[in-house]
């Protein structure tokens, strides 16, 4: 290592030439914990001092959090290791950093989300503190003096300024927060700076100090302290995403794998610092999209789509489809009886069985406790019997209500608590009213409208039923214990 090289006087390190295949390892434990069914994980709970944190059961949601992130760490490995490049991708890696940093950072301060500002600021400040180092090695053919200690500082500072910034979340007035964020970078940057300036020699023995001799490797190609500072840091990001799944809590976590692999390299492969910091700061902002987008058009209580979501798709349904509007039966009442916690839970369960309807059907929440139904390409003979079942599947069910005081914290001891009570059960059922598109309504929202009367039709011929929009009942309500 070119880097190395700088240092070796000092520290005495020695570097193998085969390090061992850690960013595949990371990826592949990281993806397999939190993207991947199994179902050996269901409603189980790890409990740490203070924190009792749910091990999901993963699903397309959670997976999705991952992939962009995963994909622009692909591409920037990839581009990475290619080593011909021409006039335009050698000008275009020069500036990217900085255009993605003005770009992502304007998308930051239009959301105000100055916590994943200020983790791309981080990152740039690595990137040109680097870049300098970089750039006057391949226009001498040798490194700077100071290139081993702002090396080893950076190798340092970068994933505790970035574990801090992803795990500080925005709990106080904007102005306030961004603050306190810049006065922490501050007073880090002023205080190694000074340190860098006064005591250069003294600071470079320091950081490059083998302090375990005994897990030190030959392999490791990072100064001692750099290891389980990013395994603690990783293991933060773990437990964040854990407890709060979020595409920005994903994007760290893959982000700050994509730094681990960076440092060793930024010496060797030519544009591995420009590529990957543009790409770490490219996963922030594009996690800030994956939120805003959510936030617009799925709805957060029952995590189906939402209002504006289920408007965007009927534009484009095409000339056959099938609309069935749902509602709880008797909603408010039951509300007011069980209170709104209970009433959340019900509107959970008929989501949670809803978005499995089969036919082809997609599951949107209207607003309130009413739900939308789109089969696209479908006739409502063809919809029927999957309608039918998915209401046949919730009147059936026996929802037990949770006491959040007192709630088993696994899943066997929950089913041994339901197995020997003999109360703290509800039942709930839903109408549904069906249409589909015809010559006298052609467009979505007359189909819609109609829907709605026969939801209405339903409601009267006793509820818990399905009915066809110019029909009679398709069933008789089904009257439940």
């Amino acid at each position: 290592m070119l880097w190395a090289a700088a240092r070796a006087p000092r520290s005495g390190y020695k570097k193998s030439s085969s390090p061992p295949p850690l960013l595949p390892l990371i990826t592949f434990v990281l993806i397999y914990s939190c993207a991947l069914p199994m179902k050996w994980r269901h409603n189980a709970i790890i409990d740490l001092p203070g924190w009792r944190l749910p091990l999901f059961r993963p699903n397309a949601v959670r997976a999705s959090h991952f992939l962009p992130s995963l994909f622009l760490l692909l591409a920037g490995l990839a581009a990475a290791y290619v080593r011909d490049l021409n006039v335009f991708f050698t000008s275009l890696f020069n500036v990217l950093p900085t255009l993605v940093l003005l770009l992502g950072g304007a998308y930051c301060a239009v959301y105000r989300r100055q916590r994943e500002l200020f983790l791309m600021v981080t990152v740039y400040i690595a990137y040109f503190l680097l870049d300098t180092q970089t750039d006057y090695y391949r226009d001498n053919g040798r490194v700077r003096e100071d290139a081993a200690v702002i090396f080893h500082l950076v190798c340092l500072l970068l994933p505790a300024l970035f574990g801090l910034f992803g795990a500080w979340q925005e709990r106080t007035h904007l102005a306030q927060d961004l603050l306190a964020r810049f006065a922490v970078l501050f007073a880090v940057g002023s205080v190694a700076v000074a340190l860098e300036q006064s005591f250069p020699d003294a600071l470079l023995a320091w950081l490059a100090e083998i302090r375990w001799p005994s897990l030190h490797g030959q392999w490791m190609s990072l100064i001692q302290m750099v290891y389980p500072l990013f395994i603690g840091v990783f293991i933060l990001l773990v437990v964040q995403y854990l407890r709060e799944p979020r595409p920005l809590h994903a994007a760290q976590l893959i982000g700050l794998v994509g730094i681990f692999w960076m440092l060793p390299k930024t010496f060797i492969l030519p544009f591995t610092l420009n590529i990957m910091c543009s790409q770490v700061m490219l996963m922030i902002a594009a996690a800030v999209s994956h939120e805003a987008y959510q936030m617009a058009f799925r709805d957060e209580l029952t995590g189906l789509p939402g209002r504006r979501a289920l408007n965007e798709r009927m534009q484009r349904l095409g000339r056959n489809y099938v609309i069935a509007m749902t509602d709880v039966d008797h909603f408010k009442k039951f509300n007011d009886t069980h209170g709104h916690d209970v009433g959340d839970q019900v509107l959970r369960l008929v989501a949670s069985r809803l978005s499995k309807i089969t036919g082809g059907g997609r599951a949107y929440r209207y607003g309130g406790e009413e739900f939308a139904l789109v089969f696209a390409g479908k006739t409502a003979e063809e919809c029927v019997p999957h309608v039918e079942a998915v209401r046949e599947m919730i009147a059936n069910y026996a929802m037990q209500l949770r006491d959040q005081n007192n709630r088993p914290q696994d899943d066997s001891a929950g089913r041994q608590r339901r197995a020997g009570s003999g109360g703290g059960t509800v039942s709930v059922t839903i109408s549904i009213g069906v249409a589909e598109r015809q010559v006298d309504h052609r467009n979505p929202e007359e189909v819609l409208k109609s829907a709605d009367q026969a939801l209405y039709s339903a409601k009267g011929a006793g509820r818990n039923c399905v009915m066809v929009h110019g029909q009679q009942s398709q069933r008789g309500a089904v009257r439940t214990a």
